[in-house]
């Protein structure tokens, strides 16, 4: 049975409230363990635990902001916003990429100093509130894991949780050996690994959403095997003025210009209807807008110039002359 687009938007609106609940039950769980870890790093004298409160906190802010970008991710679009809310979740990962950056230089610089003097840090302290942490951690991440493979925004969140986990692994294994060792350096040192971890998670988000921004095409496209797919569909006999670019991590988008025979509107709309079910199965385009063309209109650019494209509609595309009623193109 076919399935129309109130079952899309329930469907859409089902999971969005799913993961909204999830990012809210472990909000409220970072928070609190947030406060507890940053007494026992006190108490401790641990600069480990101190860091991971510090990244337990971002983790909150980072939820906190993703949770509202899932809230208004949902709003639906309008004459003012036309593509809708979806980006809030691009501005979140991005703010969230900055605080991890921020975050781990911040780490860096203590850990300069504390390798200068090392503390005496209290190993059982340590050990015993890394466990926690690390539990916690986990338990909040697999909160958040469904859906942060196609989402920007809450792969963003996610990853925030999971340097948790690890750096807590790394400082209950400090904690370990110094417990029998009494090597206090190996606190300073986790530390410097936690920020390392950090600022590697902080650039992969970064680097995303800087390709989205930028309008990048998705790395996982091959522009190449998709102007063969479209020429190799049956009626098109050229292509021109193509973009492919991300609105979000998961919504793709194509516009092209192609070009044809001088056919009906039927058989453009078949064509059209191809290449949708062709570029949609095999790179996942689901928002495909074109613009055919008759033979006769052939400008000489795949890719379009936009910087120059006032100045290419008033010298005309490429000298070949446009039948009365094309409107501009790119030369």
């Amino acid at each position: 049975m076919a399935t129309g687009p109130s079952h899309a938007h329930s469907h859409f609106g089902d999971l969005s409230s799913r993961t909204s609940s999830r990012l809210f039950l472990s909000l409220g769980i970072t928070l609190a363990f947030v406060a507890v870890e940053a007494l026992a790093g006190l108490w401790a004298n641990s600069l480990a635990l101190l860091s991971d409160a510090g990244h337990n906190l971002t983790d909150a802010v980072a939820l906190g902001l993703s949770w509202y970008a899932v809230q208004l991710s949902a709003r639906p679009a309008h004459a003012g916003k036309t593509f809708g809310y979806h980006r809030a979740g691009i501005l979140v990962a991005l703010f969230n990429s900055t605080t991890l950056a921020v975050i781990a230089l911040g780490i860096f610089y203590e850990a300069y100093h504390r390798f200068l003097s090392p503390p005496p840090v209290q190993a059982g302290v340590l050990i015993a509130v890394g466990t926690v942490a690390f539990l916690v951690n986990a338990g909040t991440a697999w909160l958040v894991r469904e859906g942060s493979e196609h989402d920007l925004n809450l792969r963003s969140a996610f990853l925030h949780l999971m340097g948790d986990v690890f750096s807590t692994i790394g400082a209950v294994l400090a904690g370990v050996i110094i417990a029998f060792t009494d090597m206090n350096w190996l606190d300073p040192l986790a530390s410097l690994l936690i920020g390392m971890l950090i600022l590697w998670n902080a650039w992969v988000i970064l680097r995303d959403v800087l390709d989205i921004l930028l309008e990048a095409t998705p790395r996982d496209v091959d522009m190449d095997g998709v102007i063969a797919d479209l020429l190799n569909v049956s009626g098109v006999r050229g292509v021109h003025d193509l973009h492919v670019w991300s609105i979000t991590q998961s919504m793709r988008a194509l516009s092209a210009h192609i070009l044809t025979d001088n056919i009906s509107i039927s058989g453009g709309a078949a064509i059209q209807r191809a290449i949708q079910e062709r570029i949609g199965r095999r790179y996942g385009i689901a928002h495909v807008t074109l613009q055919l063309e008759c033979t006769g209109c052939e400008p000489d650019r795949l890719y379009c110039d936009l910087n120059g494209m006032n100045h290419a509609c008033e010298e005309g595309d490429g000298g070949v002359e446009k039948p009365p009623g094309a409107g501009p193109g790119c030369a």
